[in-house]
């Protein structure tokens, strides 16, 4: 058994090498369409995605987002948007293993058909039911509304890799009925459809081993962390202890 602590950064980059050897993602990046939506977590999915088809040279993670949530000494005023140096790139679109460089999901949502494949982030996940909700800001509905029409509509495949630090209690429906009340202000939430990924699948895809939340928090830059019990055969457990010694030292993501 081993026990172990992870940071948020080096949850995302644990579940980001985990859907890069994901099987049907990588048969997904050669036959079809990936489309990565930009999120902090999903950062790290499309730095290992496109390394894995050589075409991450070009990919700067560091504004690959639309909605961030900050200090509030930094954000005043939650879902408020996040002025930085750098323009927004654009989704991450693959198409039969080629980066389109510059598109965004609105670009080929309708062009999606079955077998191919979004990858969409969460802010909310109820490890209990397997269910995942997105803070929503635009009046429209924003990305969200884009994934669901091409999920339900089209029958894409949606993978929602999104990371520990975001689990709550309570049904995803009940949170959104609290968050979306015609009387209420601020962001709203809505569930999203697929399948959610967090770091315990991401420790079974890479290793074969067990992981289990077994607690949470920290300071001192652990601020988030959660911590986990993994149980696996000797060979998975010695996989896991250089897989965590290989993620330890990421640094926070910087805005």
């Amino acid at each position: 058994m081993i026990q172990a602590v992870l940071t948020p950064a080096a949850g995302k980059r644990l579940i980001a090498r985990a859907l890069a050897h994901h099987s049907e993602i990588r048969r997904t990046l050669t036959s079809g369409t990936v489309v990565i939506v930009a999120g902090t977590t999903n950062a790290y999915v499309a730095e290992e995605l496109l390394g894995s088809i050589g075409q991450s040279a070009e990919f700067d993670r560091a504004r690959f987002f639309r909605g961030v949530t900050l200090p509030p000494v930094r954000q005043p005023h939650p879902g408020a948007p996040v002025l930085t140096e750098q323009s927004f790139i654009g989704d991450v679109v693959i198409r039969q293993g080629y980066w389109l460089k510059g598109k965004t999901l609105f670009d080929v949502a309708d062009e999606l058909k079955g077998g191919d494949l979004i990858l969409k982030g969460a802010n909310a996940v109820d490890l209990g039911t397997r269910e995942a909700g997105v803070l929503i800001a635009h009046p429209k509905g924003g990305t969200t509304m884009a994934v669901i029409q091409a999920a339900i509509g089209r029958r894409v495949r949606v993978i929602i890799p999104v990371g520990l630090e975001k689990r709550v209690s309570g049904r995803i429906s009940e949170i959104a009925a609290l968050m979306n009340d015609p009387q209420g202000e601020g962001l709203r939430l809505c569930p999203l459809p697929g399948e959610v990924f967090t770091e315990l699948e991401a420790i079974k895809v890479l290793t074969g081993a067990e992981a289990h939340l077994v607690a949470g928090g920290g300071v001192g830059g652990a601020e988030g962390a959660v911590w986990l019990v993994i149980r696996g055969t000797q060979d998975q457990e010695q996989n896991v202890r250089l897989l965590l010694e290989s993620i330890k030292r990421e640094p926070p993501f910087e805005v």
